[in-house]
Formats: C-alpha cells, sequence, structure tokens
C-alpha cells in the first residue's frame, strides 16, 4: 500500500503524452471510429506539411530576389 494514501483512494491518472492526448482527441472527435479518426489525423498532417512546404517555397524566392536585387545594386 502507498504510504500517505487512504485505502480507498484511486490511483493517479497515469500521464499521457501528446500523441496520446491527440490520437484521443481524433478518436473523440470521430465519436470512436478508429478509420475515420486515422483518416482525419492524415488529413490534417498531409494538409499541414504542404502548408510548410508552400512558405518554404515562398520563403527561397523571397531570399532569392533579395540575393538579385542586392546584385543589381553592386553593378550600378
Amino acid at each position: 500500500m502507498r504510504q500517505h494514501a487512504l485505502p480507498n483512494a484511486p490511483l493517479p491518472a497515469p500521464r499521457s503524452s501528446p500523441v496520446e492526448d491527440i490520437a484521443r482527441a481524433y478518436l473523440v472527435t470521430a465519436q470512436g471510429d478508429a478509420e475515420a479518426a486515422l483518416h482525419a489525423a492524415i488529413a490534417d498532417a498531409l494538409a499541414d506539411l504542404c502548408e510548410a512546404e508552400r512558405r518554404t517555397r515562398r520563403q527561397d524566392r523571397l531570399i532569392s530576389r533579395g540575393y538579385v536585387r542586392a546584385a543589381l545594386e553592386a553593378v550600378r
């Protein structure tokens, strides 16, 4: 028995990880349908990946334009 615990006291809930919390949220949103939850999680992950790639490409274009502008200023 644990020290300083009441005999009928419930055990503390185990701590969950962020992955478990996210998985549980998708499962709750999908009303317990594990396949629907998995599909939703994958769709969201792919959407986030596409957005990150879009931002990276935009940033690369801005950096390239900056190099071109700097080179043009150096020539003048």
